[in-house]
């Protein structure tokens, strides 16, 4: 029986006639770069595995870091069109797909947002959020047909994800956005991609080959879910859904969800317990209403007015009151 080496050999491998250009593209990307160092990655011990990935992980913060002014520049347009009544849309395959979905989700218990607000389109729709969905990735046809089921406008902000950067989803739902006016935004993880090219606001957070060649779930995934994060929160602190630190406009829809409203107000206002309890119940459980109740001293319809007034800012309705 032939001996098996410790260290396996890179080789090129066979492709079928055709497929060249896809593979020498694929092979010019960081993402999908093959690490010779950790060749002898299944011999290891668990915990050096652990050490080694970790090492790794380590790295993408600072490669979020290096592109803060263009993520800074991104969300303030992010949350202009948002003030004005746009939608935020995130569009992605496979695990970028995923992870827009995700944080899309994440908006209407955490700041209050209606549904239609921030949006997560995944290629091939909601049976590829668990199982890959053939060729999807690979139309940009179907991006363009799921953002004209959207009726999207110029007023909204689109997010295309794709570690590559040449996914032809995304690349496709950032173009066909652009012709129709609104603000694009590419998200990829290598340089000098198709999608940068195709954004107004190109993020290109390049972190470099990943532990396992070409799992992009690993190192670009955890990058991507970083500057998504970003995106979301700071939009939604520019737009008033936060009072300090603290997420005012939460959706308390059940009791642990109830139970953090309680005390975002006692950490606002300092009020007692039963002072709080009677604002949340006269403003019908509304956070941000009950602590402008308590700051302002005004009832629960004049807490009402002064938000909407303010466009749902809390340090203008508080300023309005306190106003001689």
């Amino acid at each position: 029986m032939p001996s098996v080496p410790s260290t396996p050999p890179p080789h090129t491998p066979r492709t079928p006639a055709g497929s060249g250009r896809l593979q020498s593209e694929l092979e010019a990307l960081t993402t999908e770069a093959y690490r010779s160092d950790l060749a002898d990655i299944d011999r290891r011990t668990t915990l050096d595995i652990a050490r080694v990935m970790n090492r790794e992980d380590a790295a993408v913060p600072a490669a979020v870091a290096a592109q803060l002014p263009q993520i800074a520049a991104a969300i303030d347009g992010v949350a202009a069109r948002m003030a004005r009544g746009g939608r935020l849309v995130y569009c992605g395959a496979g695990t970028a797909g995923r992870l827009g979905v995700l944080d899309a989700s994440e908006c209407p218990p955490t700041f209050n947002t209606a549904p239609e607000e921030v949006i997560g389109l995944i290629a091939g729709g909601r049976e590829a959020m668990v199982a890959a969905v053939e060729g999807a990735e690979d139309s940009r046809e179907l991006a363009e047909a799921d953002l004209a089921a959207l009726g999207l406008t110029e007023h909204d902000a689109v997010v295309g994800v794709s570690a590559s950067g040449r996914t032809p989803y995304a690349v496709g739902a950032v173009a066909c956005a652009r012709r129709r006016g609104a603000l694009t935004i590419g998200l990829s993880c290598n340089p000098d991609t198709p999608l940068s090219a195709a954004a107004e606001h190109p993020i290109e957070v390049v972190v470099g080959p990943e532990l396992i060649a070409g799992s992009t779930r690993l190192k670009a995934g955890t990058a991507q879910k970083l500057v998504l994060n970003m995106i979301s929160t700071i939009s939604m602190i520019r737009l008033g859904k936060t009072y300090g630190n603290l997420m005012v406009d939460v959706r308390a829809s059940n009791e642990k969800l109830r139970a953090r409203s309680r005390r975002i107000v006692s950490l606002a206002t300092g009020a007692s317990t039963e002072d709080i309890e009677r604002a949340l119940t006269a403003t019908g459980g509304e956070t941000k209403n009950a602590i402008l109740a308590l700051l302002g001293g005004v009832d629960a319809d004049t807490a009402e007015r002064l938000l909407t007034e303010s466009g749902g800012h809390l340090r203008a309705a508080l300023h309005a009151v306190r106003r001689p």
